[in-house]
């Protein structure tokens, strides 16, 4: 690898007048003089001024021509011969064009605010709609329990065992028998049935929160919450340990409230919604998370399967479902509304409505109300409910306790509050985030009422202790960690872990991006060090200030320093939209400033630090 990034610096320097090598004698300081804090091709920026806009971010929602059938309901053919996207089918104003020899008809619009915050562009549709994809298949059914006939009575087993000799054996598959045919004792209030497997060998475990407190101040743009999870009691069977850098993963639920109306929506009896019920799949992996392709048979509840499996509220429509809207809608209009987004001629229109506003299945059932699929040919067609990672922020090996006359290990992470639109609330919280803001602000209260034993729990999992950032975590050598927002929390436990075997004053450097140091940054004050040696907080508050990318460029000495002479390494956390993005790129432009190197060859002298790694980026 060295002789690899030496030979694109000699190549390159090569065909250029060659310069006198100026290492420092010592690392570059974060102490910062006026000069520094603007570079010489940047004017300061007045309050008056229009803020800098972030750059637009790409987002991936199909990988392959199978994601595009899944969603579309079309061929990847089909769907460029039908729209190709770059909207030369929409008038000025926005509106379709109508198309030669197509008869339309008017069609009378759902008039509720649900519908209307759809924001569909349909007025008129055609009288003949072509290619409507057909009805999906049927994947899960809900079936009453009943006694198997093989299966005995209890009087039955009791003669029967009183005249066989066998009876150990006897008692034993009648007792498995009528095992398949109960709940499990499981507590689902504070964790997913045990089917709900996220990643063998691990199993989803209860863990309760020691302490939970709200990280930034009131006037923040988004809220962060920090928690220490006790995690005594956590199964050592599974071999591997939380790490330095690690990721828990977490199955979070769907909100309660959120189940609860979803439940009166499709008019399932309250009596039923808790009531034991046989679920019977042919084939995916649903209702688990990552278990195998094939057929199961099991009891649960509908309203477990509603809480812990699948998704309510992140993923836009897809047509499968609003297919099952329109086979199930007794209204003729909003029949037709929705079979129009399920053929070809619609397709326009789908594909604007997938890239608008996060819509719930609620929402969609609000906006078309005569439409009441059955629960199981829903469930058959909505997405699987998917754990959420999050990052430790403390060093897992150190963090300890004694209560209760035990001594008790915690883990710290820390979670930013997602927001997306919502039709009636205006925004409604992210799934995993939105929970665990419940679960804190639960055990704040109660904790405010003066109550001393707590019981609010996490459920969650060893997840990611091989993600990048645990991998590529060593004890010593000079280090840069680069974060924006609750990207920065896992380098709080870098820092601490470093702390046990040096002094981190020119090793360690921290450049800390937030929006307001005075509400937005987080773990102030919380580092174990002098903050002030090694860390910067780059702040981007609107009228003046900085993003996190551009302090990389104006730290461009430090950075070559760490990265070229003295074969540190380089970390990046948080989000890709803008953040990642921007901070990879000033990472290049540094290389071709202080490496002298082309576009194309700073960029393959940070992929080969990436290869062997030595430049580390973990972006969501």
């Amino acid at each position: 690898m060295a002789a690899q990034v030496d030979r694109i610096m000699a190549q390159h320097s090569a065909n250029s007048i060659p310069e006198e090598p100026q290492l420092p004698s010592i690392a570059p300081s974060l102490t910062y003089s006026e000069s520094s804090e603007h570079s010489e091709s940047e004017e300061p920026r007045q309050s008056d001024e229009q803020p800098r806009r972030r750059r637009a971010s790409t987002v991936l929602i199909v990988k392959s021509p199978a994601d595009i059938q899944r969603i579309t309901g079309e061929t990847t053919v089909e769907l460029v011969q039908r729209c190709c996207g770059g909207g030369c089918c929409l008038t000025s104003d926005g509106k379709r064009v109508k198309k030669q020899g197509i008869e339309y008809e008017r069609v009378n619009l759902p008039d509720n605010d649900a519908y209307r915050a759809l924001g569909l562009k349909i007025e008129e549709v055609p009288t003949v709609l072509n290619n409507i994809l057909d009805l999906p298949e049927q994947t899960a059914f809900l079936q009453p329990l009943r006694r198997p006939s093989n299966v005995p009575s209890p009087t039955e087993s009791t003669a029967a065992l009183n005249m066989d000799g066998n009876t150990a054996s006897a008692t034993t598959d009648i007792e498995k028998s009528i095992q398949k045919l109960a709940l499990e004792d499981l507590d689902t209030k504070i964790q997913p049935p045990s089917f709900v497997q996220p990643h063998p060998p691990h199993h989803v475990f209860p863990a309760r929160i020691h302490t939970a407190r709200e990280l930034t101040g009131q006037g923040a743009e988004k809220r962060t919450f920090h928690f220490d999870i006790d995690v005594t009691n956590y199964p050592e069977d599974e071999g591997v340990d939380f790490k330095v850098g690690g990721a828990i993963g977490v199955s979070a639920p769907n909100d309660e409230s959120m189940v609860e109306e979803l439940l009166e929506l499709l008019l399932v009896p309250r009596f039923l919604r808790d009531k034991p019920v046989l679920l019977r799949t042919t084939k995916g992996r649903w209702p688990t998370v990552w278990g195998e392709d094939q057929a199961r048979e099991l009891v649960t509840t509908r309203r477990d399967l509603l809480t812990w499996c699948s998704d309510i509220q992140s993923y836009p429509p897809t047509k499968q479902l609003l297919r099952i809207l329109a086979e199930s809608a007794t209204n003729e209009d909003e029949r037709k509304i929705l079979f129009f987004l399920c053929s070809a001629e619609g397709q326009g229109v789908f594909c604007d409505f997938r890239t608008g506003p996060h819509i719930t299945v609620a929402q969609l059932l609000h906006a078309f109300p005569s439409a009441r699929p059955p629960l199981d040919l829903l469930l058959s067609v909505l997405q699987p409910l998917m754990p959420r990672f999050y990052s430790l922020s403390n060093d897992p090996h150190e963090s300890f306790l004694r209560r209760d006359g035990k001594q008790h290990r915690l883990i710290e992470i820390a979670v930013t509050v997602h927001t997306a639109s919502d039709w009636r609330t205006g925004s409604r919280n992210g799934v995993g985030s939105g929970f665990f803001q419940r679960q804190a602000l639960k055990y704040i209260e109660a904790q405010e009422r003066g109550e001393k034993d707590i019981e609010v729990y996490i459920p969650m999992f060893k997840g990611l202790m091989a993600n990048p950032l645990a991998k590529q975590f060593v004890a010593d050598g000079p280090m840069l960690l680069i974060g924006a927002g609750v990207g920065i929390a896992p380098f709080r436990g870098f820092v601490q872990r470093r702390l046990k075997t040096a002094n981190c004053a020119n090793k360690v450097w921290v450049l800390q991006g937030c929006r307001d140091s005075l509400v937005d940054e987080l773990y102030s004050g919380e580092w174990g060090v002098h903050e002030d040696e090694v860390k910067r907080v780059v702040e981007s508050r609107r009228g003046q200030g900085r993003y996190v990318q551009e302090e990389v460029k104006a730290q461009a000495d430090l950075v070559w320093y760490i990265i070229n002479s003295v074969d540190g390494r380089v970390f990046v956390c948080g989000s890709s939209k803008g953040m990642g993005e921007g901070v990879e790129q000033a990472l290049i432009e540094v290389a071709m400033e202080k490496g002298n190197l082309e576009h194309d060859e700073a960029q393959q002298f940070w992929e080969l630090k990436r290869e062997v790694g030595q430049y580390i980026a973990e972006t969501w």
